[in-house]
């Protein structure tokens, strides 16, 4: 593509020079778009994540960087709560963890992967803050550290006991599905083994079609 520039008395040399100004600013413009991507890093998290008390949760990440590693990266995962500027509560190299959370961190992660999962078990309401990670690799041009800006807001909802369910084969006699025994169903107003009961069925008649004891059947009681 060819650029003409036309100038008061014909000054040729002049529009040369601007041609050549107007090209290297663009390349100078080009080169920095450029220069910018390939110069990126970053780490990737979840704006929110939810999670239920008592349960557990998974904080994944993922992260990226321009630079080579050193023979030796000493690659890091730090994790930081509350605030950009809170308390570190893991560190992967030297095995830290807070005491909020003592036998309750797991990172699923292992050098030199750029991706892993914070896992955090037995949800407290107190674990309701954003959560940050932090990177620490040694490249061949030093140390570099970069860190989640905005993080991760965790939420925690407190458990439904109405939903809540026991393990199987917890309680096998509370399994059970078959039929239910019957119960006998006696007079509320007639307790068994009462004295009335008992006095009942010695004077009661032993076989109701036959008379009165003592009288000849089909012959008429005598008046009084």
């Amino acid at each position: 593509m060819a650029l003409l520039v036309s100038l008061p008395g014909g000054n040729q040399a002049m529009a040369w020079i601007l041609l050549l100004l107007m090209s290297a600013a663009c390349l100078q413009a080009g080169y920095s778009a450029v220069s910018s991507r390939l110069n990126a890093y970053g780490i990737i998290q979840p704006a929110r994540l939810s999670g239920v008390q008592g349960g557990f949760i998974e904080i994944p990440f993922s992260f990226f960087f321009p630079w080579e590693l050193a023979e030796d990266p000493q690659m890091r995962i730090l994790w930081r709560w509350k605030n950009y500027h809170g308390k570190f509560i893991y560190n992967s190299s030297s095995g830290f963890i807070h005491e909020h959370f003592r036998n309750r961190l797991i990172l699923n992660w292992t050098q030199p992967q750029t991706s892993g999962v914070l896992r955090i078990l037995n949800l407290k309401e107190k674990d309701q803050t954003v959560y940050f990670s932090r990177i620490h690799l040694n490249t061949r041009e030093g140390i570099k550290e970069f860190q989640s800006i905005t993080g991760t807001q965790l939420t925690i909802t407190h458990a439904n006991k109405n939903n809540k369910q026991n393990p199987p084969n917890s309680n096998p006699a509370s399994n059970k599905t078959g039929p239910k025994k019957k119960k006998n169903k006696r007079n509320p107003q007639l307790k068994p083994g009462t004295k009335g009961q008992r006095e009942g069925a010695k004077t009661g008649p032993k076989n109701p079609r036959r008379g009165e004891k003592g009288l000849p059947r089909g012959k008429p009681k005598p008046a009084d």
